[in-house]
């Protein structure tokens, strides 16, 4: 639960870092930020910030980002597939909402819709998917050391994988 009330002027940066975060860019972070309170008042509940956020972000740029959900579809296999958008969307935002903004699993599961075991298993997936793709990421950074299948980095100079350890 939220212990101290909030009020939507208190949470301008952290919905910020969670638009910026979601989406990649300080334009389209700006315009959802904007969206957001265009749609709440100075009395609306914390939560409910949160849920007009995350209501912005999937109406606004579902069909703008292929990693987001893609517009409604009569096609049963499109319609599998934005089901399976929209809950990896869901999870990161799980995953923003309690690193950045520091909120405890059961007011995600209100702000998400989803029980409480299913955000637990989603956050223990969701922070497993990004340390893999940030030790990815940085490590295809580094010239001359690559990730084994096992995820223990390795030095190339560019000899062969027998020729050094």
């Amino acid at each position: 639960m939220i212990k101290e009330k909030r009020t939507p002027m208190d949470l301008m940066d952290e919905i910020y870092s969670l638009a910026y975060w979601i989406t990649g860019s300080e334009a389209s972070a700006t315009e959802l930020v904007n969206l957001t309170y265009l749609n709440v008042t100075l009395d609306t509940p914390e939560r409910e910030v949160f849920k007009i956020f995350r209501n912005c972000y999937f109406d606004t740029f579902s069909h703008d980002n292929a990693s987001c959900i893609p517009k409604p579809s009569c096609n049963p296999m499109e319609q599998l597939g934005a089901a399976i958008l929209q809950r990896d969307a869901d999870i990161n935002l799980s995953v923003l909402l309690s690193a950045v903004s520091g909120l405890k699993h059961r007011t995600i599961s209100e702000i998400i819709g989803k029980p409480l075991k299913t955000i637990r298993v989603w956050l223990s997936a969701g922070r497993k998917s990004l340390a893999e793709r940030i030790l990815t990421f940085d490590a295809s950074l580094l010239h001359g050391i690559s990730i084994d299948k096992g995820g223990a980095l390795k030095k190339n100079f560019g000899l062969p994988d027998s020729s050094f350890s």
